[in-house]
């Protein structure tokens, strides 16, 4: 069964957001020429608010995508960088990715914060507010070797 996993990370100050999406890139690209990735998603939100959902063939996949590379040095960055950050999991049945808003639902649910050094309100009080559509949206696909 496919892993879905879900981050929502807001950007504390607009002096990190050109490095943020810098690395985002970066990390995406990596996600696409990982061993186990199925696809997934980006969403840019107002108030420098990112969503990523990704698709992985088994957890180990994932936590080997997390810890490497690109996104493996850029995770200790965001400590600093973001003043919210929450992360949630789950297994399903199916390859297809869902709806942000079924994604924030099962945020909201299961979820969990992640830490940052400079937590706003929202993520003292683990609010998550709900993606809104957007025209900055990309699609990330496995690559084919």
């Amino acid at each position: 069964m496919p892993l879905i996993s879900v981050t929502r990370l807001r950007v504390r100050s607009w002096g990190y957001v050109a490095q943020f999406a810098w690395q985002s890139l970066k990390s995406a690209k990596q996600a696409e020429r990982s061993t186990g990735f199925l696809g997934g998603r980006l969403l840019r939100n107002p108030k420098n608010a990112f969503w990523t959902m990704t698709a992985w063939k088994e957890d180990a996949a994932v936590n080997a995508f997390r810890s490497a590379g690109a996104h493996g040095r850029v995770m200790r960055k965001l400590l600093d960088w973001c003043d919210e950050a929450a992360v949630v999991h789950w297994h399903q049945q199916t390859l297809e990715l869902p709806s942000w808003q079924d994604a924030h639902s099962r945020m909201v649910k299961e979820g969990r914060p992640s830490k940052v050094n400079y937590p706003s309100a929202a993520q003292a009080s683990n609010l998550i507010p709900s993606p809104e559509p957007s025209r900055i949206e990309m699609t990330l696909k496995p690559a084919r070797g």
